[in-house]
């Protein structure tokens, strides 16, 4: 049988009759969106990543909008963001018609470079032309940023910090989810995601009672919410009263009872997945660019990602061999032509260029047996060997 780069059947089989049981009692139940599920899950996953607050939405691209939105982040505003991540990340910056400003990564981590950031910060407020308002840091590939490092310029600066952990979810630095840092901390359950629901579906952590209200009332097209209602009478249903401009981001009930049940053996799952990865490192990482984790991190592995000079040679090797690969972010976002015109951090991004075309990534879940590992690893070294 073909390796599977990502396992989620085994995973389903793991669950077995309890997950098809909750899905089967939303379907029967009839509460298909915010149905009761919705908030046991958002109150499971709060407690998991260690944040006062978690509100669920219906992708990890809403999660990431709604802060901007509530912050009131728009026209003539910066936001600082790393190019090397996926298109979501700095795709919310336009939407709230604000500007992404592209920072470099740290070579060995992909995550943001805080001295990138740094002179990034420095150069727009100079410049004078955008107002800086906000960082969004990327949980790459699953290892958390450099949290104490981007908070303090945050502080610093007067800036607003998201833990996008869209990938990332789940990691520590320190024993601390990214929350402890960050303003938010949001994620997707994107099916491929560590925590993958079975469709779209996001999250968003905070720590302000307000501001979740807040979330809260934006994610329903703006309606009205408790605080907003607190000593006043309607006599109508105040959900029909709008009081800003919101959109639909409401969680199919459906996704939050899959994720429930995910959840529950999602601690387990982490440290499967860095099991595979310690393996990979001691049988790659004497030839090839192996990943390296922030000190005291703890990685999700959402991807494991190896660096090579021909990549694709790599990769057309491995699928003659039954290995499937992927590249991801080949093309960095700042070099894409409808994000071309943004700014980027003095001196260009030349790391995220480098690392664009040296990175492939292998299979990596928390199911695969070490006999399939042992074929990766056996058909990596012999094409390094071969080509060395």
């Amino acid at each position: 049988m073909p390796i599977p780069f990502i396992d989620l059947q085994s995973q389903r089989k793991r669950l077995g009759q309890p997950l098809e049981d909750a899905i089967l009692k939303v379907v029967r139940s009839g509460a298909y969106i915010m149905g009761p599920e919705v908030t046991e899950f958002e109150t499971a996953l709060a407690a998991f990543g260690e944040a006062p607050f978690a509100l669920s939405c219906g992708s990890g691209t809403e999660a990431l909008i709604l802060p901007l939105m509530a912050w009131g982040i728009g026209p003539g505003d910066a936001v600082f963001c790393p190019s090397f991540t996926f298109a979501a990340t700095a795709e919310v910056m336009p939407l709230v018609g604000a500007s992404p400003v592209f920072v470099d990564i740290d070579p060995d981590t992909y995550n943001m470079s805080p001295a990138s950031l740094e002179a990034a910060i420095a150069a727009v407020a100079r410049e004078g032309k955008l107002k800086p308002r906000a960082v969004i840091a990327v949980d790459l590939f699953g290892q958390p940023a450099d949290y104490p490092a981007l908070a303090e310029i945050c502080r610093r600066r007067g800036l607003k910090l998201i833990a996008d952990s869209a990938q990332g979810f789940g990691c520590t630095l320190g024993g601390k989810h990214p929350i402890h840092w960050a303003d938010v901390a949001t994620t997707s359950f994107f099916p491929a995601k560590p925590l993958g629901g079975y469709g779209d579906a996001g999250a968003v952590l905070s720590k302000d009672a307000r501001f979740h209200d807040l979330l809260v009332s934006l994610r329903v097209h703006g309606q009205a919410v408790k605080s907003d209602t607190e000593g006043k009478t309607f006599e109508h249903d105040p959900k029909y009263l709008n009081l800003r401009i919101g959109l639909n981001g409401r969680m199919d009930t459906i996704q939050a009872a899959v994720l429930l049940q995910k959840l529950s053996i999602f601690a387990d799952e982490i440290v499967a997945r860095n099991r595979v990865a310690d393996r990979y490192a001691a049988g790659l990482g004497d030839l090839v660019s192996t990943p390296k984790v922030i000190d005291g991190g703890v990685s999700v592995w959402a991807q494991y990602t190896i660096e090579t000079p021909n990549r694709d040679g790599l990769g057309a090797a491995l699928r003659e061999q039954g290995v499937p690969s992927a590249v991801y972010y080949p093309i960095p976002i700042h070099r894409q032509g409808v994000y071309s015109g943004y700014p980027t951090a003095p001196g260009g991004l030349p790391v995220t260029e480098a690392k664009a075309g040296r990175v492939i990534s292998l299979p990596m879940h928390a199911y695969l047996t070490e006999d399939d590992q042992d074929q990766v690893i056996a058909a990596v070294r012999a094409f390094v060997k071969k080509n060395s």
